[in-house]
């Protein structure tokens, strides 16, 4: 089925049906916390998924299929390791999982595992910018291939951010052609700080909206121009 095929596009294992999620108890702070100069404390919060960009044919297609989607990162029990809760709305269903994790290591090179396997499957790339989130998966096959993720923390991204993004695809020999823009045109998925709104466990809070970009085109071509919001 194509909803199940778009796990492999984000790394993703297994697709479960969106699920209502249980009242929380309060995020453990950790020592390294003190600092917003950690790796840890950049990474936690809510990631809004902007682009792929895909070697495998199928991978493209499948790309064209979604929406929208988010990363909510929160911290697990060890200080390097972080949880990513993943969600993402193809056609008229928002799909979550969390079989995935950030693993910090010295250096502050940060990889994507899978939580049962403990096989890495991406790896954190740099950018200038704080607010964007550059994920490199690979896929083997009879030969590897490459995708290349962008999240940011909202949807107005710079044209300087966007060409970054382009660019660092184009040196992973990824071609404009090989780039997909989530349009964004409904909100199934709400994230996290959305779904506390709602939730008779807190006091209501403002929800992290996100807004198709004015002039985004149909899908249809991966290689369709996409304008961000200045």
């Amino acid at each position: 089925m194509a909803v199940v095929r778009v796990a492999a596009i984000l790394g993703l294992t297994a697709l479960l049906p969106m699920a209502a999620f249980p009242c929380r108890a309060p995020r453990p702070q950790h020592p390294n916390n003190a600092t917003d100069n950690t790796t840890e404390s950049k990474l936690l919060g809510t990631w809004l998924y902007v682009a792929g960009a895909a070697q495998f044919p199928q991978h493209l297609l499948e790309m064209l299929l979604i929406d929208h989607g988010h990363l909510d990162v929160e911290p697990r029990a060890s200080e390097q390791e972080l949880l990513i809760t993943q969600r993402v709305a193809v056609g008229d269903q928002c799909l979550t999982n969390n079989s995935t994790y950030f693993e910090i290591r010295a250096g502050n090179t940060t990889l994507v595992k899978h939580a049962k396997t403990q096989q890495t499957v991406g790896t954190l790339m740099n950018l200038s910018s704080e607010d964007l989130l550059l994920i490199q998966y690979q896929l083997q096959r009879e030969r590897t291939y490459l995708g290349l993720y962008l999240y940011a923390r909202n949807l107005s991204l710079s044209t300087a951010q966007q060409e970054e993004f382009e660019h660092q695809a184009k040196r992973l020999g990824l071609s404009q052609e090989e780039i997909v823009y989530a349009p964004w045109r409904t909100e199934l998925c709400q994230t996290k700080e959305h779904e506390k709104a709602n939730s008779p466990c807190t006091e209501p809070t403002a929800a992290v909206t996100a807004s198709p970009p004015p002039g985004t085109h149909e899908p249809g071509s991966a290689g369709n121009e996409h304008h961000i919001r200045q």
